[in-house]
Parts: structure tokens; C-alpha cells; sequence
């Protein structure tokens, strides 16, 4: 007895629709019904993935707008920082010169008082002084 060969005309082919055919009925078979099912399923594979695309962009797109709104967040709060810090130096300028301002104004009452002081003790000798002379 001889043993019957299978080859490769017995075992199922896949088309592209995803469906497994026999390789002797291919897509002939019937009225021409398997021809119109691949090219339809291929045209909805084809939509798919025009919608994966434009899903993967979207989600690119919205993932670049976020980065690009804290990265101006963080410009924003460096701007911030550094206005206060502008400000505190400001406030520091401020009291040294009200420190400055107060000695001076010190200083000068101090040496003022004094001369006037020493202004007022002079002229009261010398009246005194030609009072006792002429009277």
C-alpha cells in the first residue's frame, strides 16, 4: 500500500481578511463573494488605522501642549522669585538708607545742640563780662 502525501494544496491558506480558505477554492469560489469581503475588510483595516494615527497624534499633541504649559509655569514662577527677590533687596536699600538718614540726622542734632550750647555760653560771658566792666 503507498502511503497517500499531503502537501501544501490540502492544508488551509489565510487571506488577508483574516478567514482561513482552502487553497483549491481560493476566492473563486461561489459568485465572486470572497473577492468583494477581503477588499471591504481591508478597507476598514486600512481606516483603523488612519484612526490609530490620528489617536497616536492627538495624544502627541496634547502631551506636548501639557509640557509646554508647565514649562511656562516654571518660567512663570522663576520670574516671581526673582521680582521677590528684587523686592527684598529694595526693602534692604530702603533701611540702610533710613539707618543712614537717622545717624546723620543724630549726628547733626548732637553737634548743632553743642555749638549752639557753646555759642550760648560765650555770648552769656562776654555780656556778662562787659557788665561787669562798665557798670
Amino acid at each position: 500500500m503507498k502511503k497517500k502525501e499531503r502537501g501544501a494544496a490540502h492544508w488551509p491558506s489565510i487571506n488577508y481578511s483574516g478567514s482561513s480558505s482552502s487553497s483549491s477554492s481560493n476566492s473563486s469560489s461561489g459568485s465572486g463573494g470572497g473577492g468583494g469581503s477581503s477588499s471591504s475588510s481591508s478597507s476598514s483595516n486600512s481606516s483603523n488605522s488612519v484612526v490609530e494615527v490620528v489617536v497616536v497624534v492627538v495624544v502627541l499633541v496634547v502631551v506636548v501642549v501639557i509640557v509646554e504649559v508647565e514649562v511656562v509655569t516654571v518660567e512663570v514662577v522663576v520670574v516671581v522669585i526673582i521680582v521677590e527677590v528684587v523686592i527684598v533687596e529694595v526693602v534692604i536699600v530702603v533701611v540702610v538708607v533710613e539707618v543712614v538718614v537717622v545717624v546723620v540726622v543724630v549726628v547733626v542734632e548732637v553737634v548743632v545742640v553743642a555749638v549752639v550750647e557753646v555759642v550760648v555760653v560765650v555770648v552769656l560771658i562776654v555780656v556778662l563780662f562787659l557788665f561787669l566792666f562798665f557798670f
